[in-house]
């Protein structure tokens, strides 16, 4: 039945409490608030602990997204439809669609409690550094969907990564990553092919977390436990929500492809 059937099927009355109940609750359309008076034997009804993690996930999300979206006081065109590609990606059904629309209206409310979600998502998540990763990387996208992350933005991101506890030094990568990407997107057309293949070798080396003084052994091994990582079907277990594997996928891709550059590059391979 999966996360998605067990929350409409009237068990979300009884799934959260805390601030992600409130939003869930008032996104799909049962009453109740934000307060931690449930009792914990009544939480969590029918769930098992993927599905709770993945019902965090889908709820913080899409919420943090509006929070993000409005960091400059609007939503922009392409904002918006960033998120809409993202919701095609999932391949959402018109209902989750419905629900990911609502939790992103709430997450541009002024009173939007951003850390109190963030807090509740961290503990739910219990330590699962892969998962909030690839929702970081999520976030970091609709950022991006205008061509920069802009100071207000960068800032809201930043308090994401630190909330979870995402070391910095991580999340700095990832941004010097998707910024990369897309500065390559801009050059491919107007660059000659020789600076096209060098930003490529660049961005490559900083996917797989090494320098180009890496050793062939150093590479090889990054380049497994990446895709270990990385893979849908072990993120899925680690609740990351079905719907979003095409995201797990688009990563497993980006990490061969990176791991072909740097292979091609090196003569004595």
């Amino acid at each position: 039945m999966g996360w998605w059937g067990k929350m409409i099927g009237g068990t979300v009355g009884f799934f959260f409490g805390g601030p992600l109940g409130a939003l869930l609750g008032a996104a799909v359309g049962h009453g109740f608030d934000a307060s931690s008076e449930i009792p914990m034997e009544r939480r969590y009804t029918g769930f098992t602990e993927n599905e709770k993690v993945q019902t965090a996930f889908f709820t913080a999300l899409f919420s943090i997204m509006g929070h993000l979206a409005t960091a400059d006081g609007k939503v922009s065109e392409k904002e918006a439809e960033e998120v809409q590609r993202i919701m095609e990606q999932m391949r959402l059904v018109p209902d989750q669609q419905r629900v990911a629309v609502k939790l992103f209206n709430q997450g541009r409310r002024a009173d939007f409690p951003l850390h109190e979600v963030l807090e509740q998502f961290r503990k739910q998540c219990n330590g699962r550094r892969d998962l909030v990763k690839i929702f970081l990387e999520i976030l970091l996208k609709t950022a991006m969907a205008d061509g920069e992350i802009d100071e207000p933005e960068y800032k809201i991101l930043s308090f994401v990564s630190d909330s979870l506890h995402f070391p910095r030094t991580d999340f700095e990568h990832i941004v010097r990553i998707m910024e990369a990407r897309h500065h390559e997107k801009g050059t491919e057309n107007s660059a000659g092919s020789f600076a096209v293949r060098r930003q490529s070798l660049q961005k490559a080396y900083e996917i797989l977390g090494l320098s180009k003084k890496a050793t062939e052994e150093e590479i090889k091994k990054a380049y497994r436990n990446l895709m270990s990582q990385y893979h849908p079907d072990k993120m899925v277990s680690k609740g990351l929500p079905e719907e979003m594997i095409k995201f797990a996928t688009e990563k497993t891709r980006e990490i061969k492809a990176a791991y072909d550059v740097i292979k091609e590059s090196r003569s004595n391979w």
